[in-house]
């Protein structure tokens, strides 16, 4: 019989390869609108958020994920990239202009740059399979946000998931008690903001 660890661990798998299906049947003109709105929403947050000096945290897009690495481009933002690794979880590096290297996931990340001190980030960007309306969101399984964000200096950091409005789930995705929900997202129909983590 399955333990109530693993029974939430199947409800999650599946309720992955759906959304993973939805998601990448998402049009290249949803990515863009996408785009556009994280644009908008990004003057709203640096104003309501942002210290001068500070990091924005971003993301370097897998398959299906909304491209946001453009906001390394305006006005000389001082950007940060995760890099993920197996023991140490996730840690943000600046983003300079020397070359990426692959982090222990396959993903391009700044590996020579100095961890950043989460004083230092204002708000963070991050992508999703899934979200629900609580901001409880659905990644790929390695928990590597949520262990994250369990710490008080990074869950004060305002966070956000850019996400396609098809993969908002309208009921609750299945949790586990190390889950942290995300103070909202940005989709095709703009930024949402939770009432309770504001």
């Amino acid at each position: 019989m399955k333990n109530k660890y693993d029974a939430i661990k199947s409800i999650k798998e599946i309720k992955r390869n759906k959304y993973n299906l939805i998601r990448n049947s998402n049009s290249s003109l949803i990515h863009e609108k996408i785009k556009s709105n994280v644009k908008s929403a990004l003057n709203i947050l640096l104003n309501k958020y942002h210290d001068e000096g500070k990091y924005i945290g971003i993301y370097w897009p897998l398959k299906g994920e909304v491209d946001i690495r453009f906001i390394k481009e305006i006005n000389n933002q001082k950007v940060a990239l995760p890099s993920s690794s197996k023991t140490k979880g996730i840690t943000y590096h600046h983003w300079s202009n020397n070359q990426l290297e692959i982090d222990s996931n396959s993903i391009p990340a700044p590996i020579g740059e100095e961890a950043i001190n989460p004083n230092n980030i204002s708000i963070l960007f991050v992508p999703a399979i899934a979200i629900d309306q609580e901001g409880y969101r659905l990644g790929y399984g390695g928990g590597y946000f949520d262990r994250l964000r369990q710490k008080d200096l990074w869950f004060s950091i305002p966070s956000f998931v850019v996400i396609s409005n098809n993969c908002i789930s309208k009921k609750p995705l299945p949790r586990e008690r190390w889950d942290v929900p995300f103070n909202g997202w940005i989709s095709e129909k703009g930024l949402h903001q939770i009432e309770a983590t504001k």
